[in-house]
């Protein structure tokens, strides 16, 4: 969840900006630029944003809207705008055409290359709602068939994470997990097991990027909106036959998921549901749970966080006693500031859950044992990480001090995961951005 308005933040939320603040940030500040580069095959690097941020109060010049529809379940009016995309380019394009090819005719030995792909381009896809606030943000390929009726596809490319607090969620859970003695590299091979849990959907882009990584994981995503999930995979490429119980037709080809995923989408089940009322009766067990769940008035539910609500209660037996981790997304990365009711004002307009951030974190911590925040690099975001304390917290500390050595476990475990996973972009740098335990 990322607010158009932020760019109005003030002093600790300042680091979220808007395209012009942005450019204009980096360029006064090379030394923090340099400390956040990424490999140029990052197709997310955030030096992307330009492409697809668009005007603080809306899509922007340029942009075209796909989808457009009115929610009942609090979030206005869900719309996706898209945006050309400048990479990967034109000249690149032939290499997935013939791997489209060579799928089509695995599936089709009887096509004898009749069938031929030809790539349209790539967009930046930006789901908002009320045409303000930025829910999601993906890259998409659109294809199409040369033969055969409705022959257009949409593929969301699941290795690019554009947005800076996904790619913080994912670094701050993915090395948490093997500081708790949990073998990453076996899930990723597909030789162990690996349950995750997404609440909150938007344009699928997290699943989709885990199911990608991890050959052995079983995802399970809970959105409660059906116009989000319809807008994910009409608009957003998302495979729809991961989605279980959605009753919209799709004009998407019946073979879509089959032809583009590769069995990836099989690692995935949406549920279209009440967060609260699938954790009470999920019977799974899950090593990893994302939270990142606002409405479209850019609130947290408080039933998600509230400590002696029963959310919180079945969360907790839900989640794996040893390593089992849970991370939230926040959009606040500041108290609400101690002078002028009016500055008070605007910064509650803006960033609404300002003044719930520190009972949120103190209630996972409750709940798990030990918990620590890090602050999202340009975004005011923080990422909320909540785990069982005696697994991560084992070990001598060497005259650390108890907030070094957990960082210090962090980040030896951060290039583990990178190689891993092969990431194409650094976990060190999202962990210890602002990294703080939650006391």
């Amino acid at each position: 969840m990322l607010r158009a308005a932020a760019a109005r933040c003030t002093r600790g939320a300042a680091r979220r900006l808007s395209s012009s603040a942005a450019a204009e940030t980096v360029a006064a500040s090379p030394a923090a630029a340099g400390a956040l580069k990424r490999p140029s095959l990052d197709e997310g690097d955030w030096s992307y944003h330009r492409e697809w941020w668009g005007e603080e109060d809306g899509p922007g010049e340029g942009a075209q809207t796909v989808f457009r529809r009115h929610s009942e379940c609090g979030n206005g009016v869900v719309s996706v705008s898209a945006y050309p995309a400048s990479h990967p380019a034109s000249e690149h394009w032939p290499a997935m055409e013939r791997w489209l090819q060579e799928r089509n005719a695995r599936l089709y030995p009887e096509s004898t290359g009749a069938d031929q792909f030809k790539i349209l381009g790539y967009q930046w896809r930006v789901m908002r709602f009320n045409d303000h606030t930025r829910q999601s943000t993906a890259k998409v390929m659109t294809c199409y068939r040369t033969s055969g009726q409705r022959s257009l596809f949409l593929m969301q490319q699941p290795h690019v994470l554009a947005v800076p607090y996904v790619k913080s969620m994912v670094s701050a859970a993915l090395t948490t997990l093997p500081c708790s003695s949990y073998d990453l590299p076996e899930a990723a091979s597909g030789q162990d097991n690996m349950k995750i849990l997404c609440i909150g959907h938007g344009g699928g882009s997290l699943p989709l990027f885990l199911a990608s990584k991890f050959r052995g994981a079983s995802i399970h995503i809970v959105e409660i909106d059906p116009v989000v999930v319809s807008a994910s995979i009409e608009a957003m490429g998302f495979p729809k036959s991961s989605v279980k119980d959605l009753s919209s037709e799709s004009m998407l080809p019946a073979d879509a998921d089959d032809l583009l995923w590769g069995g990836i989408h099989d690692r995935i089940s949406l549920h279209i549901a009440d967060a609260e009322d699938f954790i009470a009766s999920d019977s799974n067990q899950y090593d990893l749970v994302f939270i990142d769940a606002y409405d479209g008035d850019d609130i947290f539910p408080r039933r998600l966080w509230d400590a002696e609500g029963t959310f919180m209660k079945n969360l907790e037996k839900k989640v794996h006693p040893v390593h089992g981790t849970v991370v939230v997304n926040l959009h606040s990365d500041s108290e609400l500031p101690d002078s002028g009711v009016e500055s008070v004002a605007e910064f509650q307009s803006i960033l609404p859950m300002g003044k719930h951030v520190s009972r949120v974190c103190r209630a996972y911590k409750e709940h798990f044992g030990f918990a620590f925040t890090a602050a999202v690099p340009w975004l005011c975001n923080i990422t909320l990480v909540a785990c069982r304390d005696k697994a991560i917290t084992s070990g001598a500390r060497l005259g650390l001090s108890h907030r070094d050595f957990i960082l210090g476990k962090l980040l030896s475990k951060s290039d583990v995961v990178e190689r891993a996973l092969g990431l194409p972009f650094p976990c060190l740098a999202y962990i210890k951005n602002g990294f703080r335990l939650v006391e």
